[in-house]
């Protein structure tokens, strides 16, 4: 009897990283990492300074003192501000992937979409009007022949020759 050899752990880890999924996986992890400093850049470069211009740029010293005295290390300090700015931070990124990336994206794609179903449903006209079109030739063929009274294929009978 023949034995039947298991793969070895490298050949497995070889097909593990040869599958499709794993490179299109990477490939977008390097991707999304390019795109996080396009987004981080709109957002440091111009959102902040105009949210900037309204209050502050930086939040991180807003705070307030649990104890009597905070003094230096003193006391219990709860950094609030730090708190709010990332809020304001993860909010203010959302927006410009959502205004500038996801939303025109989805547009364009409803977009191609649309002309594709236009496309498919004018194809379907096309057969339509052709199925027709060799419907109306089959049955003028018919009449000029006589018509199904004379035993024509639609009664089952076999065609004749008349010539």
């Amino acid at each position: 009897m023949s034995e039947k050899k298991e793969p070895s752990v490298w050949q497995g880890f070889k097909a593990f990283l040869m599958r499709g999924n794993v490179v299109d996986l990477a490939v977008a992890v390097v991707i999304g990492a390019a795109f996080t400093n396009i987004v981080n850049a709109v957002v440091k470069g111009v959102i902040n300074p105009l949210v900037g211009a309204i209050g502050t740029k930086n939040l991180d010293h807003y705070s307030s003192c649990l104890s009597s005295t905070c003094q230096g290390e003193e006391g219990i300090r709860i950094l609030w501000g730090s708190v709010l700015g990332a809020a304001l931070s993860f909010v203010i990124t959302a927006a410009v992937v959502y205004f500038l990336m996801v939303l025109p994206m989805a547009k364009y794609l409803a977009r191609v979409e649309a002309r594709r179903k236009a496309k498919e449903s004018t194809h379907e006209v096309i057969e339509v009007t052709e199925l027709e079109v060799l419907k109306e030739i089959r049955d003028a063929l018919v009449a000029q022949r006589g018509g199904p009274e004379r035993g024509g294929p639609e009664q089952g009978g076999r065609e004749r020759d008349e010539r």
